[in-house]
């Protein structure tokens, strides 16, 4: 079997189980969810390694602290703070993968990059404070570890704008959204719609920070 039908067949099994756990979400079928969510970062990380001769340790650990994330957060009622910590890991896993692709930026750089992100969590923070409780100190926290991923992928953009940082600059950005929506729907206002569009951008969000990766091994 050649490597471009590995990468087709693992591709297309990430893809159904994306599908799969997306029609779970939408007719909130647990049973089904309980199977697929799992599915989501372990056919993903084997579409990853099927793709390149020597895996980024990195985007390997981000994909396998992201996995326990969606585990955790099967069950939000118990198991929610560890879901944002392990979701807190892959994060941070994520800004290292991604600050080793940056020539040591100026501060002015970074501090120009990083205010759309800023602002975006401030806004966020300031809808949903009041309804944090104990939870106020995690949430910072998290809110400043996604900050900083959606910032070291802009400088990584803004240092060369190629097509496999375009990706990974659309993925971090999604994954915020993602996890901005999840805030918001747990601790301002719970939506339906927040729920469909929490699971589709962060699985869009995560294929396409593999992409880039794997466009950048190529």
């Amino acid at each position: 079997m050649t490597k471009q039908t590995k990468i087709a067949i693992t591709s297309i099994l990430f893809l159904l189980v994306a599908i799969a756990d997306v029609y779970a979400v939408i007719t909130e079928t647990k049973s089904l969810e309980i199977i697929f969510k799992p599915l989501l970062m372990t056919t993903l990380a084997i579409v990853y390694l099927v793709s390149v001769k020597k895996p980024n340790f990195w985007l390997i650990s981000a994909l396998f602290f992201s996995f326990w994330g969606d585990v955790f957060l099967l069950d939000e009622a118990n198991y929610f703070v560890f879901g944002l910590g392990s979701f807190l890991i892959a994060h941070i896993m994520y800004i290292k993968m991604t600050s080793q692709l940056l020539k040591k930026p100026s501060i002015n750089k970074i501090l120009k990059a990083a205010i759309i992100f800023i602002a975006l969590f401030g806004g966020v923070l300031f809808l949903i404070i009041d309804n944090l409780g104990e939870m106020l100190l995690p949430v910072i926290v998290y809110g400043v570890a996604i900050s900083a991923f959606g910032t070291s992928a802009l400088l990584n953009y803004q240092q060369e704008k190629s097509t496999e940082n375009t990706w990974l600059l659309l993925g971090a950005i999604l994954f915020i959204a993602s996890d901005s929506l999840i805030a918001l729907n747990n601790f301002y206002t719970p939506k339906k719609l927040f729920v469909i569009a929490i699971i589709v951008l962060y699985v869009v969000s995560q294929y396409l920070i593999v992409k880039a990766m794997i466009a950048k091994k190529q």
